[in-house]
């Protein structure tokens, strides 16, 4: 078996393969006695059937098989020796494709871009600010206040009082379209809350105004996206009759409510929020410091780049962006799209960080556990509610899924590797510089 290269430029490589019609003949001759002693023909008694005849009924498929493992030895050969690592996979066709017959050398011809090799990175010399911001009396006083609205309840308005937006309803109604009722389009006592866009579009502002007692014909168009097919795109008129309006009254912030998230006390639910609020600020934090580490590490390390990688992961992000300013397009059929030096540009960034962070965390030996890549995946699945389990079988039997979790998991694990060895300063800040850092991050 030889193998001769034929490129060597920059990333690219070229090589051909030869396995001798000799050494495949072996191979085949190998792969017949293996099999031998398993095989049962009608007129021979099994592992006895002589290799000339299991060579003439089984010896195409073998050969094959043969050529196959031959080929697949030599490319592995090939990277332990050479210490390539081929950025995807290599391409391989034989040469002189049909016109191959029995008896001759195999030769196949193998492309591929070469990974670049990564400098070292001297991860001293990054220099991050780390945000820090407590949770402050006013912010405390204001998700307290949020939660009371949302433990908020409902009273009679005064007699003969108008609806407004925010108040409840409560309603009889009864739809129809074209004059006849449908089903499905009737309730009563029904609590509805103006300004809620729980009803169809137009149906709540049109009991703005209203009082206890009235009648009011609600007229709206069901969308044309509308669930129920045979009525989307119609016309409907609802009879609605006003029986109770009332205004909302939030809770009042004290022990009661408390009690009502879990907390013993009014105390101990201001100590959970600076919790939760403080633990939201770390995360925003962590967020704008990474992007600064990323920025840092694009102008720190330089090297080639594999040019498929990068056209790869252009198309990949011209694809995404069409389908973002295209969000009534599913599917994918829509023909191809064209990417651009921006696409480009964002995609050289991406793939260039891509290998540099893996190849530190292959340096330092950093993996993703069982108990984190199933944490993954039950997180992922509670956006399935009632489907988690057919979710989670899914993604065990899928590895392009497995590894779409398993990435980012690694990544933020070589990025809390690289801020362990930078020199990272804390800085106290208020809430309004972290808010303003993070909405920066949605302008890059």
């Amino acid at each position: 078996m030889q193998v001769n290269e034929t490129l060597n430029d920059g990333l690219k490589r070229g090589y051909t393969i030869t396995v001798t019609a000799a050494e495949l003949a072996d191979k085949v001759h190998e792969k017949l006695l293996e099999a031998q002693p398993d095989i049962e023909i009608k007129g021979f008694r099994k592992g006895k059937v002589p290799l000339a005849i299991l060579k003439k009924q089984f010896g195409q498929r073998i050969m094959g098989d043969a050529m196959q493992e031959a080929i697949d030895g030599a490319m592995k050969d090939h990277f332990d020796a050479s210490g390539d690592r081929p950025a995807l996979q290599p391409e391989v066709k034989m040469v002189g494709g049909e016109t191959w017959a029995e008896g001759q050398d195999v030769v196949v011809e193998m492309t591929y871009e070469a990974l670049p090799p990564i400098p070292e990175l001297d991860a001293s010399k990054v220099k991050l600010d780390k945000l820090v911001v407590k949770a402050d009396d006013t912010a405390i006083d204001e998700a307290l206040e949020n939660l009371a609205g949302s433990a908020k309840a409902f009273e009679d308005r005064k007699k003969g009082s108008k609806a407004k937006d925010g108040d409840q309803v409560v309603i009889d109604f009864k739809g129809s379209v074209d004059g006849d009722v449908f089903e499905g389009g009737s309730g009563e006592d029904y609590p509805l809350v103006l300004g809620s866009n729980s009803f169809i579009p137009g149906f709540e502002a049109q009991l703005v105004g209203a009082k206890v007692g009235d009648e009011i014909s609600v007229n709206v168009t069901f969308p044309e996206s509308y669930g129920a097919k045979h009525l989307a795109g119609k016309a409907a008129v609802f009879a609605c009759t006003v029986k109770a309006v009332k205004e909302p009254k939030p809770a009042e912030i004290n022990d009661e409510l408390a009690t009502k998230f879990g907390a013993a006390d009014l105390a101990a639910l201001k100590v959970q929020i600076a919790e939760r609020l403080e633990a939201e600020y770390a995360g925003a934090a962590r967020a704008v410091m990474k992007r600064s580490l990323l920025d840092q590490l694009d102008e720190m390390v330089k090297f080639d780049l594999p040019a498929n990688l990068v056209d790869a992961e252009a198309a990949q992000i011209a694809h995404q962006l069409w389908h973002e300013d295209n969000p009534e397009v599913h599917d994918h059929n829509h023909g191809s799209v064209e990417t651009t030096d921006e696409h480009k540009t964002l995609a050289e960034r991406r793939v260039r960080l891509g290998l540099l962070l893996a190849e530190i965390g292959r340096k330092a030996e950093i993996t993703v556990t069982d108990a984190e890549m199933t944490q993954a995946v039950l997180a992922a699945a509670r956006q399935y509610p009632g489907q988690e389990r057919q979710y989670f079988e899914f993604v065990q039997k899928n590895p392009q899924m497995q590894q779409q979790l398993r990435a980012p998991l690694f990544e933020d694990k070589v990025v809390d590797h690289i801020v362990g060895l930078a020199k990272v300063s804390e800085k106290t800040v208020a809430k309004e510089k972290l808010q303003k850092a993070v909405e920066a991050l949605d302008e890059m």
